[in-house]
């Protein structure tokens, strides 16, 4: 089973490589061309990015083996954990809320994207169907039940097909 955030990253590592290899020692030819280097910003700004590209470089590849050596099966198939969709009933409202359980790169509020490490991710990790949830936030509490739990291993088998 692939996890879609590897091509992410994948594709991330590609294109920070290309521009290692090509487009900064392009930068750098012409800014040397230009002549004294100790007043030359083209070339320290060159240099910069050259510096920061290595570093995100050697970020993406730890960050792609760490996910490569995730063992997915070694995550629950019964209950919410990295990678689960879970739908939610506000007690408090009765609005209806979707969370998805997701790595830190995919993180979107909006879209109910949430990390494992959030608050709410925290609160929503080993859940089942019917379960209560409380979420304690800094300004209030919410309840929840959990009406429904797709783990990542359903959602990988859909992915799939």
């Amino acid at each position: 089973m692939r996890l879609p955030i590897l091509t992410k990253l994948e594709k991330e590592l590609e294109k920070t490589k290309k521009e290692l290899k090509v487009d900064i020692p392009e930068a750098l030819k012409v800014a040397i061309a230009h002549g004294d280097l100790s007043e030359n910003a083209e070339f320290k700004a060159a240099k910069e990015r050259q510096m920061f590209l290595e570093s995100r470089l050697s970020q993406l590849q730890k960050r792609i083996s760490d996910i490569t050596a995730l063992n997915i099966d070694r995550l629950p198939k019964d209950r919410s954990g990295l990678g689960s969709t879970l739908r939610l009933l506000d007690l408090n409202s009765g609005e209806k809320k979707t969370y998805h359980l997701v790595f830190p790169e995919e993180v979107n509020p909006e879209e109910g994207r949430i990390s494992t490490a959030s608050p709410i991710g925290r609160a929503l990790m080993g859940k089942q169907e019917g379960d209560e949830v409380n979420v304690t936030l800094a300004d209030n509490n919410i309840e929840y039940e959990v009406l429904e739990v797709v783990t990542i291993h359903d959602n990988l088998n859909n992915l799939e097909k």
